[in-house]
């Protein structure tokens, strides 16, 4: 059975790893080591994540099987994405992966699940998020749950440059 909670700030050396491994083993192979390195230093150092846990402008959700972290999903309350959100409130989806080990067990789905339930209980606007270009798997995931394409953007690992599109979900 999968537990789904609140990281703990004690754990912030573990949601690193997580975040870190589970972007290794969805994105790794598309980099230069340098590259990769880099963006993982300055990503998921456990003394970045623990900041980010201990900020209320982000919110951390992970999936727990038989004591092992297998999926996270980040949210943050200020867009960071280039999205003018006007006078609109924006969630922004920052992070949802999970072990491939899990793909297919609604392990996403009920991090998605709960991104809604906060985007209503935070009386949001719109639910933000940025997609790589080529991420297939994640377009229809997100179609499913209500986004669509909005805009053209790209997102830097290390000096390397991925095109990547956003996608917006009306919360009304």
């Amino acid at each position: 059975m999968i537990d789904y909670r609140a990281p703990r700030q004690d754990e912030a050396a573990a949601v690193a790893a997580l975040g870190r491994d589970t972007f290794i083993e969805t994105f790794g192979h598309l980099y230069r080591p340098e590259d990769l390195s880099a963006f993982l230093a300055a990503s998921y150092a456990p003394d970045v994540v623990a900041a980010q846990l201990a900020n209320d402008r982000y919110l951390f959700r992970v999936a727990e099987d038989a004591g092992r972290l297998v999926g996270y999903c980040k949210l943050g309350l200020d867009v960071s994405l280039d999205y003018d959100p006007g006078d609109k409130a924006v969630l922004e989806l920052k992070q949802l992966y999970v072990f491939a080990s899990h793909h297919g067990a609604g392990v996403g789905q009920a991090l998605m699940d709960w991104t809604l339930a906060e985007a209503h209980a935070r009386k949001v606007d719109e639910i933000l998020l940025s997609v790589w270009a080529e991420n297939m798997r994640g377009h229809r995931f997100y179609q499913r749950n209500g986004f669509r394409w909005i805009a053209d953007t790209y997102f830097m690992v290390g000096n390397h440059r991925d095109e990547e599109f956003l996608f917006l979900r009306s919360m009304s």
